[in-house]
């Protein structure tokens, strides 16, 4: 191999790498927020208290998830252009096409792309699920909260109606 397309190799590489190391780092913030997420609102119970407000939407968290789930599908797609530039560089003429060692590599770079793909969108995957349960969760706490309610506004109107008669009727 000439000294020139080995630089532009190891340049991919380095690229590659590089891709790789920010992309674990996201994966790991991504999965730490999605988990605090799951546990605080396991713990709170219900993310705000007010019938007005939705459960999730427009919350900090929810932009911070929008956010590093872009950010990660960029890089995902930054570092799939990368090994497509590996697989276009095995495969060009004037590079031995049965050069283990680079079919190796580009064989493990394939490798980490497709592991941390598959992480983000299960990560992603149950992120969505328990935000899609709080908020059935919300809908439903709220129906039942307001007929509750209703019922006992209905049990105090009577109460004072019936306190309110029997002080006619013994006045009588």
């Amino acid at each position: 191999m000439a000294a020139g397309t080995s630089n532009y190799w190891e340049d991919l590489r380095k690229q590659a790498r590089q891709l790789e190391n920010e992309l674990d780092l996201k994966l790991v913030s991504f999965s730490k927020l999605c988990t605090s997420y799951s546990h605080s609102s396991a713990r709170d119970g219900r993310r705000d208290s007010s019938d007005t407000t939705p459960l999730l939407n427009g919350s900090n968290q929810d932009r911070m998830f929008e956010t590093m789930a872009i950010e990660i599908e960029q890089l995902l797609a930054r570092l799939t252009g990368v090994n497509d530039k590996m697989a276009e560089y095995t495969n060009s003429a004037g590079v031995p096409s049965l050069n283990a060692a680079l079919m190796h590599t580009l064989q493990r770079h394939r490798d980490i792309l497709q592991d941390y793909t598959h992480e983000f969108h299960k990560t992603k995957a149950n992120f969505m699920a328990v935000r899609e349960r709080e908020n059935l969760m919300g809908s439903v706490r709220k129906d039942i909260e307001s007929p509750a309610l209703l019922v006992f506004k209905k049990n105090y109107i009577f109460h004072r109606f019936f306190e309110m008669l029997t002080g006619q009727l013994q006045q009588s």
